[in-house]
């Protein structure tokens, strides 16, 4: 029997991320890969349920893969603007040409059509206001600039 898809995917748009980065941490060639820590300084996250800050001390412990793909290990605290604490973890993939990745880290702002930013962000929280994020499975389309990254964040229905 042939398997036939159960429905279209639906996205909802939960929330715009911008996050202000500190300067990289170069760890250098691992046995995995290019490593780079790149800590939180603070941000924002805005959407039509719930807004608020990025906390500092969040971080992405960023691999470029020998294939030359970046992996993205992200987690991030997030302060709504009536006072809960929401987690947020991701992972996600950033794919450039070994061009767009050289003018990206000398610091040139990059159009985000030149490369493939994609992450998977779940979330958890005690709040009882906010505890449906913890149900929630979203997917997020990342740009970035200097000591800059932002994300448009959509809920998969």
């Amino acid at each position: 029997m042939k398997a036939q898809p159960l429905s279209e995917l639906k996205t909802e748009f939960l929330c715009e991320v911008s996050v202000d980065l500190e300067e990289a941490q170069p760890i250098g060639l691992t046995p995995h890969g290019n490593r780079q820590i790149v800590y939180v300084k603070g941000g924002t996250v805005e959407g039509p349920k719930f807004k608020g800050e990025l906390l500092p001390g969040g971080g992405d412990w960023f691999l470029i893969r020998p294939d030359g793909v970046g992996e993205l290990d992200v987690r991030a605290t997030l302060r709504t603007d009536d006072g809960h604490l929401i987690y947020s973890h991701y992972h996600g993939i950033f794919d450039a040409s070994p061009d767009v990745f050289q003018r990206l880290f000398a610091g040139e702002a990059v159009d985000p059509s030149e490369y493939y930013f994609r992450i998977a962000p779940f979330y958890e929280t005690g709040s009882e206001k906010y505890a449906w994020l913890n149900r929630v499975v979203a997917v997020g389309v990342g740009r970035m600039a200097p000591h800059w990254v932002g994300y448009s964040v959509y809920a998969i229905l």
